[in-house]
């Protein structure tokens, strides 16, 4: 958010760490009334890892442009280098994946209700680990062994369950301006996260992370440009 108001003095931002339900509801309500009805839990929210960030638009209306997330999932790598077996017995080089990633897909759902009524979509999940590989890694033991992980073995590759959250579209790609597709005569908005996947599986380096946010923001900032024009020209006139 600092390099944002750095690079844009003009607009007011402000960071947020959840989204309460009510709020994605009355957002709802305003697309369509039969929309967010529903709710049980009256405190109940949602936390993405990296929090929200918002500008405040010539209306006064704080308008979404970056949501982030980062999510590691996999040790092969680290354990394979370490010489550490795993598995139930310990006897395997790799584990059989799980899916507390999917857990991702309900903090996207959430904010795309929230945004419905918006033409972009700044959600970017940033993913490392060996369940996210995206071509074959060959990870060396402290035995000398190689071991050859295959980014499409069914038992260790996550990211097709994670791409139901982006209709498919390439990963490592800004997706944040909304598609619009045709289909029998109707016009159809789709609303993707944008998926971002280490090659090797591993560590994201902050700096990576941010020029790829940014990248969103700036994109957000574009979409909202007719809704921030009064500013920028008050600032330009200043």
């Amino acid at each position: 958010m600092e390099l944002l108001e750095k690079e844009f003095p003009m607009f007011e931002f402000r960071y947020r760490r959840d989204l309460l339900k009510k709020e994605i509801n009355e957002a709802l309500k305003k697309v369509d009334p039969q929309l967010g009805q529903t709710l049980f839990v009256e405190n109940a929210n949602i936390k993405p890892d990296g929090g929200i960030i918002e500008v405040k638009d010539d209306n006064g209306n704080w308008r979404v442009v970056l949501v982030s997330e980062a999510k590691h999932q996999g040790k092969d790598i680290e354990n394979i280098r370490l010489g550490k077996l795993v598995g139930k017995n310990n006897n395997q080089d790799t584990m059989i994946a799980g899916n507390a990633i999917e857990r991702s897909h309900k903090n996207i759902s959430e904010i795309a209700n929230f945004m419905l009524a918006e033409t972009y979509f700044p959600y970017v999940l940033f993913l490392e680990g060996s369940n996210f590989l995206i071509h074959d890694v060959e990870v060396t033991r402290p035995d000398g062994r190689i071991i050859t992980l295959k980014y499409n073995a069914g038992g260790l590759n996550r990211l097709d369950r994670l791409t139901a959250a982006n209709f498919g579209l390439p990963i490592n790609t800004n997706l944040c301006e909304n598609k619009f597709v045709s289909s029998n005569n109707l016009n159809i908005m789709l609303q993707a996260a944008s998926i971002y996947a280490q090659p090797n599986g591993e560590h994201w380096l902050d700096s990576d992370m941010i020029e790829i946010m940014l990248d969103i923001a700036r994109t957000s900032l574009k979409m909202l440009s007719k809704d921030l024009f009064q500013q920028l020209k008050n600032y330009n006139n200043n």
